[in-house]
């Protein structure tokens, strides 16, 4: 099979993450790392544009753990491979999770041969499946009973953005589309991906929420991105500013117009 397999590595720790993209040679195996995640809700909102048919996943993250992110991702994609990585003292806790599609459990720090020879078996199962990003299996591109119009999802996602959990495939279960369907009708009807949408949405609350001089954690919990490192990084590219220097040249502008009127 001459496609690459896509890899994307979960994983609170840089250092990590680093180290697993340098110590194992992807290109004899026929993948690539093409995105990485600090924290379960970053890769929440960011797999539906990495696409990874691989997922190396630390079961211990804050906000969301490998666990959760687990249950949420192959809800919505069942084809996922998930790779669980576990310090010894959570394996346990890692092996009652059976219940769960997970392809394999791997004791950290892990060796680079056992990786390997893990990723073998993963790339033998892969070239006997299909390319699930790119089948339309999961439903009709037909009409949906329950919406029939981007302008409807649109409007649900006003409603919904403080739920962290949403992202393409969510809305697409919850409406009856496929996934690939309805990110190419909502770009094709908005000329936005579905992720840029959402983010926006999400900043545009944020900075409403800024102006009243709350903290970055309020704010980031409250549009639905209680991970505050990625938060932040979603917001500094919206705004051009960090957090607190928006919070700051708000505070300015306010004190200068009061100023200015004499109040």
């Amino acid at each position: 099979m001459d496609r690459k397999y896509r890899v994307m590595i979960i994983d609170d720790e840089q250092s990590a993450r680093k180290l697993m993209r340098a110590s194992i040679d992807w290109e004899s195996l026929n993948m690539e790392v093409v995105g990485e995640a600090a924290s379960g809700i970053e890769a929440i909102n960011t797999i539906d544009e990495i696409r990874p048919d691989i997922a190396f996943v630390d079961i211990s993250m804050p906000f969301m753990d490998g666990i959760e992110f687990t249950q949420v991702a192959t809800g919505r994609y069942p084809n996922l491979v998930i790779i669980i990585m576990t310090a010894i003292d959570k394996f346990e806790y890692a092996r009652k999770c059976v219940s769960l599609p997970v392809f394999e459990y791997m004791l950290k720090p892990m060796v680079r041969a056992e990786i390997t020879e893990v990723l073998e078996r993963v790339k033998g199962k892969l070239d006997n499946s299909p390319d699930f990003w790119d089948d339309n299996k999961a439903s009709s591109e037909g009409s949906s009973s329950k919406a029939d119009s981007t302008e409807t999802i649109k409007a649900y996602v006003e409603e919904n953005y403080g739920d962290p959990k949403l992202n393409l495939a969510f809305i697409a279960q919850h409406f009856g589309f496929s996934a690939s369907y309805l990110s190419r009708k909502f770009k094709q009807d908005t000329g936005k991906n579905f992720i840029e949408y959402l983010t926006g949405i999400r900043m545009t609350k944020a900075m409403d929420i800024a102006r009243s001089g709350h903290k970055m954690y309020q704010a980031a919990a409250e549009v639905g991105i209680p991970d505050p490192n990625y938060f932040g990084r979603c917001f500094k590219k919206y705004a051009g500013m960090s957090y607190s220097d928006y919070v700051n040249s708000e505070d300015y502008e306010g004190r200068n117009a009061v100023h200015k009127t004499g109040a």
